[in-house]
Order: C-alpha cells, then structure tokens, then sequence
C-alpha cells in the first residue's frame, strides 16, 4: 500500500463539479492499495498517517501529528501511485488491487481514521475527481507499507 500524504491549510475534492469532501487544516492523503495488501498494510499506513509529525508546535518544528492539532483528513483513492513507469513510456498499473479488493480495505482505513477520532472527507472510490489543496509548507511524505522507499 501506498500513500502520498500532504499537510494542508485546506483541501477539497469535487465531482462532476459539485464539492463532495473539503477540509480545514490536516492532511490530504492520496493511498494506492496493491494486490496481496492484508491487515498488516492498511494498519501501517493508518498509524503513520494519524501519528506523522508534520505539524509545527509552538517553535515552529515539525513535532505535532494529525491527531495532536485535532486536524481533519481528506482521502482519495488513488491507483495511480502504483503506476510502474520503468520500462516503456506508458506505467504498468498491474501490480494495484482491482476494485472489489481495493474498496472494502479502503473503507476499512476510513472507519479506523475516524475511530480514532479523526475528521474523514472522502472523494469517490474510482471516480473521476478534481482535487484541490493548498500545501503548506509544501510538506509532502511519501508512505509505503512494504517500506520500499
């Protein structure tokens, strides 16, 4: 599993022109699930994500996480981020977990953010979406539960 996770002042994701999520202050987290992803992957992306210090505390160093600032989450469902772009000039998406494996772990991600007591905002699982964010900082990590990066 993979995850792009931005701070941001603010986001929001629309479909068909109409806003379906949007958030204050938090992270915007971008997460591809791959084929063979089990419990063990969506746990280390869920805990990362909510536990990441990325947020300034009061002398302005990155020592606060999502769940300290009480920050809200917007998460898109993105196979894309496990695009291989390797060889040729077009990404192989082959190794990404096809939708009827892919959305209930998805779901299942969302539901332990907000048991957690995070604000969730969701785009569409498999949806064409518009997303906007405004980064701050810019602060970007990239995530990936079998830590190949």
């Amino acid at each position: 599993m993979r995850a792009v996770v931005q701070r941001v002042s603010q986001a929001s994701v629309a479909i068909h022109g109409k806003t379906v999520g949007q958030i204050g202050q938090g992270s915007l987290v971008l997460l591809g699930v791959e084929d063979g992803d089990a419990e063990k992957d969506w746990f280390y992306i869920a805990d990362r994500t909510a536990h990441l210090r990325i947020f300034d505390d009061g002398d302005g160093k990155m020592n606060r996480s999502l769940l300290d600032i009480c920050g809200s989450m917007l998460v898109i469902s993105q196979f894309t981020l496990l695009g291989d772009a390797r060889n040729g000039r077009r990404p192989s998406f082959i190794t990404a977990a096809r939708p009827e494996t892919a959305i209930p772990i998805y779901e299942k991600m969302v539901t332990d953010w907000q048991g957690m007591g995070i604000r969730v905002e969701t785009g569409q699982f498999g949806a064409h979406m518009d997303v906007s964010l405004i980064n701050d900082g810019p602060v970007t990590i990239l995530l990936d539960s079998r830590k190949r990066f």
